[in-house]
């Protein structure tokens, strides 16, 4: 992307408003189905414990050795014996169980978990996933258990800010950064919209914020086309990010 696009996408972004990142994990909470085993993975994608549906039994579960695991804890209910993957302290709901950490990886390349949610650095359009390194000399490689969820999982989706803090989009025609899988994702949910990628390319579900199809053509510098998916009703907006718009030219 030219020097010259990047910062007319970063000034959009500052003037845009869109979702924040509370809503995109509101967002990506609300397509995890009913009985679902599902992976959270660090960072972002951890906020989504904290906003799934009540009426629905999600089991999740977590590399470093935990099944039934619940929201983020907080306050007295902190325990750091009580940690995710990332070491974030978290809670337990009734019937977790826990076990040694090759069992489960066991349990993420044999394919028993339904859904895992990660971050990237660069998704392409037809559902690479880059989010171990950048590939720079100075980074710090983090490869964790991303690689084996990648392929493990029966459906991969990725939740991440659509541009970089200088304006770079990160759903890319062809990744640039080092391989986690190769087309390995579903959907990636963004604070701009949800898309889906595959074979076909990538296709819009539903844009947030007021921003219309043709702007985010522009913006991504992708040949977005909308997706016959159809929309789920967006989480309410929050006092500091976008609402939901609709799917117009």
């Amino acid at each position: 992307m030219a020097p010259v696009q990047a910062e007319a996408n970063a000034a959009a972004q500052a003037a845009r408003g869109p979702y924040t990142r509370e809503q995109m994990a509101r967002r990506v909470a609300l397509d995890i189905p009913e009985g679902s085993y599902v992976n959270l993975g660090i960072g972002l994608p951890t906020a989504v414990s904290d906003y799934l549906p009540a009426d629905r039994e999600i089991i999740l579960h977590t590399e470093n050795g935990m099944l039934g695991m619940g929201p983020v804890a907080h306050g007295d209910n902190i325990d750091y014996d009580l940690i995710n993957a990332g070491k974030i302290p978290v809670t337990e709901l009734p019937g977790a169980s826990y076990f040694h950490q090759a069992d489960s990886f066991g349990m993420m390349r044999g394919g028993h978990l339904d859904v895992c949610v990660l971050g990237a650095f660069q998704v392409s359009t037809s559902g690479d996933l880059a989010n171990w390194h950048t590939g720079g000399a100075d980074a710090i490689p983090a490869v964790g258990g991303a690689m084996d969820l990648a392929i493990g999982a029966k459906s991969v989706l990725v939740i991440m800010e659509l541009f970089t803090r200088d304006g770079h989009c990160k759903l890319v025609e062809e990744c640039s950064y080092p391989l986690t899988g190769i087309g390995c994702v579903n959907a990636v949910y963004t604070d701009y919209g949800v898309f889906d990628v595959g074979a076909g390319g990538a296709t819009v579900r539903e844009i947030f914020g007021g921003t219309t199809l043709a702007e985010l053509k522009r913006l991504t510098g992708l040949p977005l086309a909308l997706s016959l998916a159809a929309p789920v009703a967006p989480p309410p907006a929050s006092s500091s990010g976008g609402s939901s718009a609709t799917l117009n030219d």
